[in-house]
């Protein structure tokens, strides 16, 4: 069972800041589950153009926290991302399996996401910032700050911005991956925006806190797409929510039935901590081989 942990409010409280966290991202007991669900739409940006809607996606996470002997978590977890077409409705949108470039008018083959797993440890230092990531390649420096995020208390509600920035050596190396590669190095940020009730922070019977939100991620070119190294990048857009543990009703049926179909077992968070966790960049170079070169 969960074990106790910090409810009175305290944003400069680094172990308040971890047990809240931990209640948004999962369930504080390791015998329940969590799924998190975003929906949206991806926009291309060039440069001397208007940003273009190129497609929807569907994404969730299915989340296991085993509480550790020092009072962190290890957070187990799966994601996905399905890409959709664009129907006006957002809720006909359906995973597709072709794509049509606007700029090019190449049919590509869509690659969906399916990380299993993508595990981390919630604590109260943050060891993660994006200097933290040398780009020659060589190992992070793992500096522990005290782990306090930008909290703003609104009459009844707790608003969180989490946003992360990042540059990193790419997966997908040019010399290899010329149509798919956006250059040596991978500049990723996603930025989330997080609403929860007070009264749900304070309650100490509640071992999960649900919360909505949006999600943005800024990223190259999806390797797919075939863009190169063409100037520009990719912007998601999206709405999200976290459900009641044990419950997968968030998700969309249509998208429990795909995921079931292509990808099995990913609507099951992970009950071990088996590794390693990869990126989508790493997925992708895994499971994909390189696209001819057109002459």
């Amino acid at each position: 069972m969960a074990s106790k942990f910090e409810t009175s409010i305290d944003f400069r409280n680094p172990i308040w800041n971890r047990d809240t966290w931990a209640r948004i991202q999962g369930d504080l007991n390791p015998e329940n589950e969590r799924i998190g669900y975003a929906a949206g739409e991806i926009l291309g940006v060039k440069p001397g153009e208007a940003a273009k809607p190129l497609c929807g996606y569907e994404v969730f996470l299915a989340t296991r926290l085993i509480p550790q002997e020092d009072g962190n978590y290890r957070r187990l977890n799966k994601e996905v991302i399905f890409y959709t077409d664009l129907n006006p409705d957002p809720g006909s949108r359906r995973m597709i399996d072709k794509w049509t470039n606007p700029w090019t008018d190449e049919e590509v083959d869509v690659v969906h996401v399916a990380n299993d797993p993508f595990n981390y440890t919630i604590s109260d230092t943050l060891i993660l910032a994006p200097e933290d990531f040398p780009t020659d390649g060589s190992p992070p420096k793992m500096r522990k700050i005290p782990l306090m995020f930008p909290w703003r208390q609104v009459g009844d509600k707790l608003m969180l911005s989490t946003d992360m920035h990042l540059c990193y050596p790419n997966s997908l190396q040019p010399d290899k991956w010329p149509r798919e590669s956006s250059g040596p190095l991978a500049q990723v940020s996603e930025m989330m925006r997080y609403w929860i009730d007070v009264a749900d922070v304070e309650n100490p019977d509640l071992t999960s806190i649900a919360y909505q939100g949006t999600w943005s991620r800024i990223t190259p070119w999806l390797p797919w797409m075939l863009m190169g190294m063409e100037p520009g990048h990719c912007v998601y857009l999206g709405l999200m929510a976290g459900g009641p543990s044990n419950s997968r009703d968030i998700v969309p049926q249509h998208v429990q039935d795909f995921a079931n179909d292509r990808y099995p077992g990913m609507l099951s968070s992970p009950t071990e901590d088996y590794g390693p966790s990869i990126s989508s960049l790493e997925y992708y170079a895994k499971n994909q081989t390189p696209a001819p070169v057109k002459d």
